[in-house]
């Protein structure tokens, strides 16, 4: 009589059962090695909220009347450098714009004055509020302030006219427009100048959100000065949509190198430390030229300047192509010039036979030869110097050559009326 365990059917039942146990335990293992895993590593997304066991009575009263800025605050680097609200907020009876709250004098919205004591001033400032507001309302302070930076000594007759916009469109208008970006400049009570949550958003103070190109979108878009629009299509722009999620946006400032940024932002190129080049607030401390202008001129500190862009351009381009480019972004910013400066002449006759009136944008002329700086010519030169070639053309020059054309009928027409022409 045979052995049962020996028969076939036996042997392949025994096989299985041991193939399923060990499967059952090699899963347990894995299971109970997952669950260990997380408990002892936090996920990788998770935030310490510095405020977590705050017994700060501003704290835990605005946990209870604003959360949600107790909430952003708490995870704020600031917060985490033990900076109090009381440090930004709270002042003396007699400092300017000081109002009483809850037994204290507060600043609702604190100034640069008081970002200044630990941070750099920004030049987001005068020159932004200057642009729409003018100088007239500035004390012989503050206009020291502006005569010392570059755009203050720099401000071409034909800039007012901007002013003229602001005063044309009126306060019920301009406060949802011109004010909300160029406002980042408007003097304080205090003296101080300038906005810094314009850019570092209260109260979490992201270093990530302020190096993100969006957040300068806030302002530099439109037909004047379509940075972001131009940055969106240029190869950094694309290298950024296709993959900046990737990028360490998060890197201690002073220490960025091509492996955290492998392509350039409105941030790097302006701002950041970055190769040989350190970190500013100073936004006009690498530019050549005054691209805002009409007819754009060199800077007056420009050869420094360039040698502080190219310092971050070389961290990826080599110097032939960073010379070649700069040569020929300069060849171009000067052809613009040629154009806008043709322009000036085809209006010079009625200027000279007195039949221009002074009341500003009273007539379609006088929006045509606006555009055609301030618009076409402004974002021709920012194309150029920025990579952008639909911006460069079709928005550009292609818009600077048709105001030219109409530009020239129109000033034909006005000599013919007044028997000034044929």
């Amino acid at each position: 009589m045979s052995d049962s365990s020996t028969d076939p059917p036996f042997r392949l039942a025994r096989l299985i059962i041991l193939i399923l146990v060990g499967a059952i335990v090699v899963l347990g293992f894995a299971v109970i090695g997952l669950v260990i895993g997380r408990a002892a590593a936090p996920a990788a997304d998770e935030r310490v909220d510095a405020l977590a066991a705050s017994t700060d009575e501003c704290v835990v009263c605005h946990r209870r009347a604003t959360p949600g800025i107790v909430e952003q605050f708490g995870h704020s680097t600031m917060a985490g450098a033990e900076v109090i609200c009381q440090d930004c907020h709270q002042v003396e009876p007699s400092y300017p714009g000081a109002t009483e709250h809850e037994g204290y004098q507060v600043l609702a919205q604190p100034t640069t004055a008081k970002c200044q004591r630990c941070h750099e001033q920004s030049r987001h400032s005068l020159p932004a509020y200057v642009a729409f507001a003018g100088s007239g309302g500035l004390d012989e302070s503050l206009l020291a302030k502006y005569g010392a930076i570059p755009e203050g000594g720099f401000n071409p007759d034909r800039l007012s006219e901007r002013n003229a916009l602001f005063a044309l469109e009126g306060e019920a208008v301009t406060e949802f427009a011109c004010v909300r970006c160029h406002s980042i400049g408007r003097p304080a009570a205090d003296g101080s100048v300038g906005d810094c949550t314009k850019c570092h958003l209260r109260h979490e103070f992201s270093l990530e959100q302020a190096r993100k190109p969006e957040t300068c979108n806030a302002c530099h878009i439109g037909p004047d000065h379509p940075q972001y629009e131009i940055y969106v299509e240029s190869p950094h722009g694309i290298a950024y949509h296709t993959g900046g999620d990737r990028w360490n946006w998060s890197a201690d400032s002073g220490t960025l190198t091509v492996n955290d940024f492998p392509a350039a932002t409105c941030a790097i190129c302006h701002m950041s430390g970055f190769g040989t080049s350190g970190t500013t607030h100073d936004v006009g401390a690498r530019l050549t030229w005054y691209l805002f202008a009409p007819v754009s001129e060199r800077r007056p500190a420009w050869q420094d300047n360039q040698a502080r862009m190219q310092g971050v351009c070389l961290e990826c381009h080599n110097r032939a192509f960073v010379d070649d480019f700069y040569a020929a972004a300069n060849r171009a910013t000067l052809a613009v010039n040629d154009w806008v400066e043709e322009s000036e002449q085809i209006v010079q006759p009625l200027s000279d036979q007195g039949l221009l009136t002074d009341a500003p944008f009273d007539e379609p002329f006088d929006f045509v030869y606006f555009e055609l700086w301030h618009h076409w010519g402004r974002t021709a030169k920012f194309g150029a110097w920025m990579q952008g070639p639909d911006y460069t053309q079709w928005h550009g020059a292609y818009e600077v050559l048709s105001d030219l054309a109409e530009l020239q009928a129109l000033t034909a027409e006005k000599l013919a009326t007044a028997g000034g022409g044929e």
